[in-house]
């Protein structure tokens, strides 16, 4: 998990510091990133993005977004692999729910989080 940053961004802000970051992290976890699957929206989609991911061979199943134009690349993409993304999305907005609850103690960097693990625990 990469760390927050302030502001209204899209999901493109800053994406290579902050993949490097989140690759890195795994790394120092003796967690190799050569071969790791990605599958993530449209938002992702960016030759800089996609570049990052194979600089460090990770595989890069990113939809195609309409908006850059063409989407006929040849980029490897299954609408079905896609599809499961949902389930990892509708978790992420159930603990948003309960974010939505405690906001006003939800202040800090390590409040924000230290209450992940805490919805985890409690949800399941």
């Amino acid at each position: 998990m990469s760390e927050p940053v302030a502001g209204n961004h899209n999901d493109l802000f800053d994406i290579e510091v902050q993949f490097e970051v989140v690759t890195a992290t795994l790394e120092q976890a003796d967690i190799p990133v050569k071969g790791l699957f990605l599958n993530a929206d449209a938002g992702f989609d960016s030759k800089a993005f996609r570049g990052s991911c194979n600089e460090k061979e990770v595989n890069a199943h990113i939809c195609f977004n309409k908006r850059n134009g063409n989407t006929d690349r040849d980029e490897y993409f299954d609408q079905g692999l896609y599809d499961h993304r949902y389930s990892v999305e509708r978790t992420n907005v159930w603990v948003d729910s309960y974010r939505s609850l405690l906001n006003r103690f939800d202040t800090t960097t390590e409040s924000w989080k230290g209450f992940n693990p805490l919805f985890t625990i409690v949800g399941f």
